[in-house]
Parts: C-alpha cells; sequence; structure tokens
C-alpha cells in the first residue's frame, strides 16, 4: 500500500516505487548545488568589501595630499562673447558698444567704428518671400491661392547701379547708413568747433547770432555788402552745388573719401591699417560733436544760453573761478 502510495504520474506516465530513490538523489544534488552558489556568492562579496575598506584610507591619504582645485565660475546665460576685435587697442574679444552682449549677423566688424550696435535693426538685410502664382483658371471650379514657395536674403554685396545722385541699390541700406553718418558727423564737428570759437570771440550766443546779423552781416571784423536773405542764397547754391556733385560720384568709397585736394597732407596713405584707424578715429570725433551739439540745442531750449553760458552756469554751481574766468574771456572779447 505504501508503495502504491508513493507512486505519482510523472509526464503523463506512472512512476513507480523504483524511481524513487534517483528522485530523492536528484532533489539533493540541485539542493547541494544550489546553497555552494550561494556560499560561493557571499564569500565573494565579503572578499570585494574587504578590498574597499582597505582601499579607503589609500585614496583618502592621496585627496589630502594633491591640492586643491579652485571652482570656475560658470558663465551666466546670455552673455556670449563672439568674434575679434577688429580695431586694436588694449584688451581681447570683440569690440561692442556694450560689454557681454552679442554682435548682429550682419555687422561683422569690417567697416570702420563698427561697435555692433543696431538695436532697431535698421541696417539688416532685406528678406525677400517667393510666393507661388494664384491658379486664375476659370474653367476650374475652385482656383487655389499661391503658396509661400520659400524665402531668402538680399546679397550683402554692394549693388551700384549707373544712376546718378542715387547709386545704392537700397536707399536704407548699410552703406547709405554708413554715408549719412560720416558726413553728419563732419558737419557737426565743424558746427561744434564754430559754436564755441564764434562765442569766445564775439561774446555773442549762437542762438543769437541770427538777430544780430540782421543788423549788417558782419565776417572778421569786414562789413559784408549781402543782406541775409542773399546769404541764404548764397549758401543754399554753393552748399547745394558740391553736394550734387558729390552725389554724381558712382564709387561708394570715393563718395566719402575723395582724398585728392582734399587730403593735402596725405593722410590717407596706402598702408591700409593706418588709413583704417584714421577713419575710426574720424568717426569717433563725429558722434562725440553730434551728441556736443544735441546737448548745445537742449541747453538752448532749457537755458536760453549759447555753450559758453550754459557751461558757466553748470560751473557755477561747484567752480566759481571757473565762470569768472569765462566771463572775462568774454568780456575781453
Amino acid at each position: 500500500m505504501l508503495t502504491r502510495s508513493l507512486a505519482f504520474c510523472s509526464a503523463g506516465k506512472m512512476v513507480g516505487s523504483s524511481a524513487l530513490p534517483n528522485v530523492f538523489m536528484g532533489s539533493s544534488a540541485s539542493l547541494g548545488r544550489g546553497n555552494g552558489t550561494r556560499v560561493n556568492a557571499l564569500f565573494k562579496g565579503g572578499t570585494k568589501q574587504l578590498k574597499k575598506a582597505a582601499q579607503q584610507p589609500k585614496k583618502a591619504a592621496s585627496k589630502a595630499a594633491s591640492p586643491l582645485k579652485k571652482a570656475v565660475p560658470k558663465s551666466s546665460v546670455g552673455t556670449k562673447r563672439i568674434g575679434k576685435r577688429s580695431g586694436g587697442g588694449s584688451g581681447s574679444g570683440d569690440a561692442l558698444w556694450l560689454p557681454n552682449t552679442e554682435r548682429p549677423s550682419w555687422l561683422d566688424g569690417s567697416l570702420p567704428g563698427d561697435r555692433g550696435f543696431d538695436p532697431l535693426g535698421l541696417a539688416k538685410p532685406t528678406e525677400y518671400l517667393q510666393i507661388d502664382l494664384d491658379a486664375l483658371d476659370q474653367n476650374k471650379a475652385v482656383n487655389k491661392a499661391g503658396q509661400v514657395l520659400g524665402g531668402f536674403a538680399k546679397s550683402k554685396a554692394n549693388q551700384i547701379s549707373d544712376t546718378a545722385l542715387q547709386p545704392y541699390d537700397e536707399v536704407f541700406g548699410l552703406q547709405r547708413f554708413r554715408e549719412t553718418e560720416l558726413i553728419h558727423g563732419r558737419w557737426a564737428m565743424l558746427a561744434t568747433l564754430g559754436v564755441i570759437v564764434a562765442e569766445a570771440s564775439t561774446g555773442v550766443s549762437w542762438v543769437d547770432a541770427g538777430k544780430v546779423e540782421l543788423d549788417g552781416a558782419r565776417y572778421l571784423n569786414f562789413n559784408l555788402p549781402f543782406s541775409i536773405s542773399q546769404l541764404v542764397w548764397i549758401e543754399a547754391i554753393l552748399v547745394g552745388g558740391a553736394e550734387i556733385y558729390r552725389n554724381r560720384e558712382l564709387d561708394p568709397e570715393a563718395r566719402i573719401y575723395p582724398g585728392g585736394y582734399f587730403d593735402p597732407l596725405n593722410l590717407a596713405s596706402e598702408d591700409a591699417n593706418r588709413a583704417f584707424k584714421l577713419k575710426e578715429a574720424e568717426l569717433k570725433h563725429g558722434r562725440l560733436a553730434m551728441v556736443a551739439f544735441l546737448g548745445f540745442g537742449v541747453q538752448a531750449l532749457t537755458t536760453g544760453e549759447g555753450a559758453l553760458g550754459s557751461l558757466a552756469k553748470f560751473a557755477s554751481t561747484f567752480a566759481p573761478e571757473l565762470v569768472e574766468d569765462i566771463e572775462q574771456a568774454v568780456g575781453a572779447a
């Protein structure tokens, strides 16, 4: 009965009592192998932990012997500096109008005085869209509108036409802006110097200069036989004729740097680096003069005084001696 009760079915076949020893031997062997594997794994884990514990004092000693490294500060977001300094001078990096700013792609620093200042994007090349034509077929029930095929930006190369007085292909292009900035800077330098010299030599404010000329035009203490209206016409003809003659030139470089009689000292020599520095210096002085004459105008509107009169009022708050010197210079004139 015991032998029959211990009989069981394996894989659909009945196994008798004669197979029981083999079953018990196989199970004990598999159990032994499992226990041996576990013991071996525990032994290996223990040896690894012992090795790590032995290496920790060595690592601590090496860290103590090595010098400390200084932390490198991370640059803040949006303060990327690109390009190279092209204008010369002290310092390194790109010469920009404001530190830690990025130069626009259309201002590459090749022009004199280029500091990457164009917040409104006035000199940005004109971009165009290429659009397909509408399908105007009267035989179709539905006519689809033209789609945008793509966009492209106009080349930054100077496109010079043969039309006098308007040689640029873009009226509001980068070259045109550079020409107008240079011309305005030259006029501002002449005007600023003329205001200071005229006020210091005659004692008449530049604000009241027109009123004085109504009584009679004078130049270098000589009476001129011209009225104000005649002088205005003479100035318009002379200056306007010179501008028309200059605008007939089609070469962009010759329009603003004619040379010849306008460079008697040969300052714009054949040395490219020297000529570049002189052009940059002229632009810097012109920009400063434009800001100065803007200050003259604001002072005249607020105080009613000229350049030296406004300077005297400003200096009276901290330097009374300077005011006396200015008044003596104006009175002596």
